[in-house]
């Protein structure tokens, strides 16, 4: 199968789950899990497929393990928790709109890593940095339903997309736990990436622009996590702070790579 076909056939396995989740229903049946799963196999295959035994550092790369990544935490999530299938309006989409880009720039090629870098470590690293992006991507999306859900409580006028979502109360404490669990994964990656930065160079922290942002990203979710214990903060502003977060991150990892392998070659 050629790369275009390859990357056209992982972006319609996410199509049927982001489609069925705007429909109302009581309750997730296995039909929504099975696409779920769909979902995680097709960019899967794609990445298992352009890999090749090797990790690289493409910008396509690095979406379709994100989306990857992103549906598996997320399934999982679906089945172990009682309203995170409700976020699907919300998450599905977005993850289809990072597959449609990962088909626009495929041409881009990919770069293998480069430095000595011992092959657990590197994983390790790898392993935290997806696992950590994932769970504040839903984390955020969570927030995002607050949002919407306070803003449609206050004007008195819930919307058709603010009815397939989970209760306001639901959404927070969801927001509230896969922050806080993206907070511990985060300081591993750091962690991490500061062993894999003293194998490449001897020293521990480079001030990059993805380290930046991903301190950065690490110190807000902190305050967010401080003010809701010590202050309660909640509701919007609550998910201001975890779209900030997300927002840094994002830069970190995928604007990074778009800034280094789109727009400088």
């Amino acid at each position: 199968m050629t790369g275009i076909a390859l990357n056209v056939a992982a972006l319609l396995a996410l199509v049927p789950a982001a489609a069925v989740s705007f429909q109302r229903r009581g309750g997730p049946g296995a039909l929504f899990f099975a696409l779920l799963a769909l979902g995680v196999l097709g960019p899967g295959l794609w990445v298992m497929a352009q890999a090749g035994g090797e990790w690289r550092t493409g910008f396509a790369m690095s979406l379709w393990v994100t989306i990857t990544a992103t549906m598996a935490l997320y399934l999982a999530l679906s089945l172990a928790t009682r309203h995170a299938w409700q976020l699907a309006p919300l998450l599905l989409p977005y993850l289809l709109l990072l597959a449609l880009i990962a088909v626009v720039w495929a041409h881009v090629p990919d770069r293998p890593v480069l430095g000595t870098v011992p092959a657990g470590w590197l994983d390790a690293h790898i392993v935290f940095t997806l696992a950590t992006y994932g769970l504040l991507t839903i984390g955020a999306v969570a927030g995002f339903a607050v949002f919407l859900q306070e803003r449609g409580l206050k004007a008195k006028r819930p919307t058709a997309l603010t009815r397939l979502l989970p209760p306001m109360a639901e959404s927070e404490a969801l927001e509230l736990r896969l922050l806080a669990a993206a907070e511990a994964v985060l300081a591993l990656g750091l962690l991490s990436g500061m062993a894999a930065e003293h194998f490449i160079g001897g020293g521990l922290l480079t001030l990059d622009h993805k380290t930046l942002f991903s301190l950065a990203a690490f110190v807000v979710i902190g305050i967010l996590l401080l003010a809701r214990y010590r202050q309660g903060i909640r509701g919007r502003r609550a998910a201001r702070l975890a779209l900030l977060a997300w927002l840094l991150l994002t830069l970190a990892y995928p604007g990074v790579k778009f800034v280094t392998n789109v727009l400088l070659g």
